[in-house]
């Protein structure tokens, strides 16, 4: 792997918490992802299952992880499963993990090989009333991929069909949700990544450049610097395309006179950065385009200052519509009568139709709870963005932040944001 290990002890901590809040009796079982077919023989490079990765740090294929908190045997309360190499596997695949390996990484001590795993099973199901398994139940999901949980889970109820079934998703949600230090960390050198590959485009980007060759630059920065590369598809949008909320084509030409509004992140050890500004083609922001990428920009540090242990969504939300409204208001945008005769649906939705901050992490869209209060450890992105379709102008400015009992951590403070800097940048 490119990426340096976590240590163990962040993952023995991460399955003490689940042990401490799984029902008695109760056996957890979790899955690696598939690795997934293009076409012909072709597949997508391998993604690991991210709630078995947070408890173990296995990050290879065809692994399984037992959770069993009241198993008679001690040594049988956590077992991790991994694939057995072979000569041909090693010639064709090259190297997989050895138990002592895994043992390290994991800090698991009972390590099998996968094809010992029904055995296990059968042995330990006489143990238990309730087997826990996972599923992907985030809020955003919508694949119709079947995937390895759902044909385990399956299989599972067919051969033990006497067992009560309990979704673990849930209880995986509310650990996730609060980032341990180790995990911050990783997180943070996702980030200085991010800026690195920033700070370069930052040099190179002028009229005429296509918007491919910026990702390109930023694809470069990533790999040299031990990322797998992007956390997400990213979005180079020159000009009236910035209003796209999702443009990913990434294929035209970035002409003088015109902002280019970039959307990208780096990953690094499976933890996804997300950053997005908003810069001039030319190196100069016109008078108007600074107008407006000032006024996002002071949207986004009041929000900051909301990112608190205490905070709600609601009140959160709330606040940065009243922000927006004002801003909108002294762009010209909106009328204190447009404001005052809305209906459901808030005047200022027209210029800001997407939400603020979501949950980061293992995931770009990280799982999350929107009923419970920000608590020390959460991580959140704040991005609030002004979309003026007849100007041409879409601005968005997003940092990655921690919640902490006093001022918010911002991973990215150190990634040039003022419209000043920006401009000193490009042409030094």
């Amino acid at each position: 792997m490119r990426y340096n290990p976590i240590v163990s002890t962040l993952f023995i901590k991460n399955r003490i918490k689940l042990a401490n809040i799984l029902p008695s009796e109760t056996i957890a079982i979790l899955n690696a992802n598939d690795i997934m077919p293009t076409n012909a023989d072709g597949s997508f490079p391998f993604r690991q299952n991210n709630d078995l990765y947070y408890l173990s740090g296995i990050d290879q294929e065809e692994t399984k992880l037992i959770i069993f908190p009241d198993a008679q045997t001690e040594t049988d309360k956590e077992i991790l499963f991994i694939k057995k190499t072979s000569d041909l596997i090693a010639i064709w695949e090259g190297h997989k993990l050895t138990k002592k390996e895994a043992t390290d990484l994991s800090g698991i001590a009972n390590v099998y090989w996968l094809d010992e795993f029904d055995s296990v099973l059968n042995r330990l199901s006489s143990e238990a009333k309730n087997i826990a398994l996972n599923a992907n139940a985030h809020s955003r999901s919508t694949s119709e991929v079947q995937t390895r949980d759902n044909r385990f889970r399956s299989w599972c109820k067919r051969h033990y069909p006497s067992h009560k079934y309990i979704t673990l998703s849930t209880m995986m949600h509310t650990l996730r949700y609060i980032k341990e230090p180790e995990e911050i960390a990783v997180l943070q050198h996702a980030c200085d990544i991010t800026e690195k590959a920033f700070r370069r485009i930052l040099k190179f980007i002028k009229p005429g450049i296509k918007e491919y060759e910026i990702e390109a630059e930023i694809t470069h920065e990533f790999i040299k610097r031990g990322s797998k590369g992007h956390a997400y598809q990213p979005i180079v949008a020159s000009g009236a395309d910035a209003c796209i909320l999702h443009y990913i084509d990434n294929h035209k030409t970035c002409n003088d006179n015109e902002l280019i509004l970039m959307d990208f992140g780096a990953e690094y050890a499976n933890y996804n950065a997300d950053l997005t500004r908003t810069i001039p083609v030319n190196g100069r922001y016109s008078k108007r385009q600074k107008e407006v990428y000032n006024a996002v920009l002071r949207v986004q540090r009041q929000a900051i200052q909301l990112l608190t242990v205490g905070t709600t969504f609601e009140t959160y939300n709330k606040a940065i519509g009243e922000f927006m409204e004002k801003e909108l208001v002294d762009l010209r945008l909106l009328s204190v009568n447009d404001i005052k005769n809305q209906g459901k649906t808030p005047a200022y939705r027209k210029y800001f139709m997407h939400g603020t901050s979501h949950s980061l992490g293992l995931d770009v869209h990280d799982v999350d709870d929107r009923s419970i209060p920000f608590a020390e450890g959460m991580v959140f992105t704040c991005e609030p963005g002004i979309y003026i379709r007849e100007e041409g102008i879409g601005i968005r400015i997003e940092n990655d932040l921690v919640v902490t009992n006093k001022t918010p951590l911002d991973l990215m403070q150190q990634i040039p944001i003022e419209a000043e800097e920006i401009e000193a940048l490009m042409q030094g």
